[in-house]
């Protein structure tokens, strides 16, 4: 025989417990509990609670809490977070966001562009040099300025190759860390604009203060006595072709001191290297800090430039890639704040343009450049240092 719940017989649940000697209990009575027990079976298993308002209080007599709450940045990025929805309480948990793409967007167009911008800088330098060079004193007359580290070591011919095989080496070695970085083209276009601006303004430094050659031996190429364009076009052309290098023998024009453009490219390389490289890659960071300090010692001892040039290029390289990376890696200092000071740079709105996007610190990620050979893809995924 089957009863009906509300039929007068005690049930629940968790079974009926009744018997003959306790006494018969009425229909009205037992269908009373049978309503309570299915009211409490429909309420929900958390407990009903206000939402506080959004002052952090609780809503008092005749106030009524809203479900249009405030929620921060804390509450929006993890943890648990309850939520009003439909008259129910409920408890959500937000994973934390992984590292997305799109945090991190390509821009390849972006890239080139800041390549164009790097290749610009390097003609406005090669064209300073060259009007530079016909402002240079005559070495037969005008002696090398006193220089305390100069004065008291002795002059190495060949020191100067080799700090520019030094160079290359670096030059190289950058290059291929950069080349296998998940975010290359974030970390190229950084490093196109930030060697454009040490060179804009070594250009300046250069043209505006003539300084005598230092080293007495160095050969400089005749002047012309004059600045025409096909002058000084030729001159660039030169320049362009041996990439700057005394080694190839394309480099035979004297002035370029204040800065020391040797020194711009060994310390650099070195901040790029320990900066998107592998932490793990100790001999790598150690390596390149030893490559960059002989390549500077080599600069000095083949007296190719005064200690000042040295000195000067070390500070502006450095400052650029710190003030640079701590505007690139803060998203509150992109933008112009009267308390961020750091927005007053000359660049900075150039700076906005092609990091406005970027949207943290670019991870230590890798992975191969190549669409080939897949198996090599395969058996090497992306991974974080």
């Amino acid at each position: 025989m089957v009863l009906d719940a509300k039929s007068g017989v005690n049930h629940n649940d968790y079974g009926s417990i009744g018997g003959s000697g306790g006494g018969e209990v009425s229909n009205t009575v037992q269908g009373e509990r049978m309503t309570q027990n299915d009211l409490y079976q429909r309420q929900p298993l958390l407990p009903q609670e206000p939402w506080p308002l959004k002052n952090g209080t609780s809503p008092g007599p005749g106030q009524t809490a809203t479900t249009d709450f405030y929620e921060d940045d804390d509450d929006r990025d993890d943890g648990l977070k309850r939520n009003v929805i439909n008259g129910g309480s409920v408890i959500a948990i937000d994973m934390p966001r992984p590292l997305r793409d799109d945090r991190f967007p390509k821009e390849k167009w972006k890239t080139f562009l800041a390549f164009l911008i790097l290749v610009g800088n390097f003609i406005f330098t090669t064209t300073s040099l060259a009007l530079t060079h016909e402002r240079v004193p005559d070495k037969d007359v005008v002696p090398p300025l006193p220089d305390f580290v100069l004065d008291n070591i002795t002059s190495i011919p060949w020191a100067l190759d080799a700090s520019e095989i030094i160079i290359m080496i670096s030059t190289n070695v950058t290059f291929l860390v950069i080349l296998l970085h998940k975010h290359r083209f974030i970390v190229f276009r950084r490093v196109f604009l930030m060697v454009a601006l040490l060179y804009f303004m070594r250009s300046i430094t250069m043209f505006v203060t003539v300084l005598p050659v230092s080293n007495p031996n160095y050969y400089c190429s005749p002047k012309a006595n004059s600045t025409s364009f096909v002058i000084i076009a030729k001159r660039v052309f030169t320049l362009m072709s041996g990439f700057g290098l005394s080694i190839n023998g394309k480099h035979t024009y004297c002035g370029d001191f204040i800065y020391s453009g040797h020194t711009v490219v060994l310390v650099i390389c070195y901040l790029i290297i320990t900066e998107y490289s592998p932490k793990r890659l100790y001999l790598l960071h150690w390596g390149s800090f030893a490559a960059s300090f002989m390549g500077i010692v080599f600069v000095l001892l083949s007296r190719g430039h005064y200690t000042v040039d040295v000195l000067i290029a070390y500070y502006v390289t450095t400052r650029v890639f710190y003030i640079y990376h701590t505007l690139a890696n803060h998203k509150k200092l992109k933008q112009a704040t009267a308390d961020n000071l750091l927005s007053r740079v000359l660049w900075f709105r150039l700076f906005l343009y092609f990091e406005g996007n970027v949207g943290g610190p670019v991870p230590r990620q890798y992975n191969w450049p190549l669409p080939w050979p897949r198996r090599l893809l395969a058996k090497h995924p992306n991974r974080d240092s």
